[in-house]
């Protein structure tokens, strides 16, 4: 299964169940996903750890 097949039936879920209040968190918490990849990876990371 592709990410984008993922997002799609995530997506999907929400839509079905009418549960359109979570879609802000789903967001946050990939926000938060794509910081610590970034921290891991990249030379801003001494940056990123100072804001935590």
């Amino acid at each position: 299964m592709s990410r984008i097949e993922t997002v799609r039936e995530i997506w999907g879920l929400l839509k079905a169940r009418k549960r359109y209040w979570l879609i802000p968190i789903v967001v946050i918490v990939l926000l938060l996903a794509l910081l610590l990849f970034l921290a891991e990876t990249s030379p801003v990371a001494p940056f990123i750890y100072t804001l935590f």
